[in-house]
């Protein structure tokens, strides 16, 4: 299996908070899967093959920076090379910039939607054709891509076009076996969540009804399912786990 975006940003930190990739890698790991852990940090990407390899699982470190078209294809070259083979991609990897509509330059939209989007579609292509029957990719979205919210429109933007690349790809796939689906976390204490907060204190306020954010063990848990064979007949579907954030207050 192959995790893009599969460090964490609060790496080297001990009081931090697992990453969602970071979860998905060390979860799927001691569910038997074996990791090619992708991310731009050498460090990040280390930490989390320690993790793996401390639950018992098997994992190998891939260094890429998805904003650039060709390791995107690479990346995935090197985890089936360092694996002998995947069965299951997760594209975790995203980054947010740009306060509203104003604070958005033509850079920031293009660097974001790069990263965001356009890997996605990058990885997606080069992967599918070496999926097995059986096989899943499953993108990381956000509920930023089903309301409004997070005050970032390049990131608003990329992960509601996840779903439609999601479709598309589940579609595609479908022909040999292969599923696509969305997960889409809300408010979920990460390093990158705790980082948003920092820029937009409010954030912290938001009214959820089940009361607190999510772990990002919550979110791995439900990956590890969309990855799995009991989710054997799901595909081109968006899984939402946000505590009831998009459901609105009681």
């Amino acid at each position: 299996m192959v995790v893009v975006g599969g460090g964490s940003q609060g790496a080297g930190d001990p009081d931090a908070p697992p990453g969602n990739g970071q979860a998905i890698s060390v979860l799927a790991a001691r569910e038997g899967a074996a990791v090619a852990v992708v991310d731009v940090s050498e460090h990040a990407a280390d930490e989390t093959v320690g993790l793996v390899e401390e639950a018992g699982g098997t994992a190998a470190r891939v260094i890429a920076d998805v904003g650039e078209p060709d390791q995107c294809a690479r990346l995935v070259d090197e985890s089936v090379g360092a694996l002998g083979g995947i069965d299951g991609v997760v594209l975790n990897v995203g980054v947010g910039a740009g306060l509203k509509l104003e604070g958005t330059t033509v850079e920031i939209w293009d660097r974001v939607l790069a990263v965001n989007l356009r890997s996605h579609f990058l990885v997606a292509r080069h992967a599918l054709p070496l999926l097995p029957r059986g096989g899943s990719v499953l993108f990381v979205g956000s509920v930023a891509g089903l309301r409004p919210g997070s005050f970032v429109p390049s990131y608003d933007t990329s992960k509601a076009a996840l779903l439609g690349l999601c479709r598309h790809v589940a579609l595609e796939g479908a022909r040999r076996g292969v599923r696509a689906n969305v997960l889409a976390p809300g408010l979920i204490d990460t390093p990158l969540g705790r980082l948003a907060s920092k820029m937009r204190p409010g954030r912290e306020s938001t009214p959820i009804p089940l009361g607190r954010q999510g772990t990002a063990f919550e979110v791995a848990h439900m990956a590890t399912f969309l990855l799995s064979d009991e989710a054997s007949y799901v595909t081109g579907q968006t899984f939402v786990v946000d505590g009831g954030l998009s459901i609105g207050g009681l």
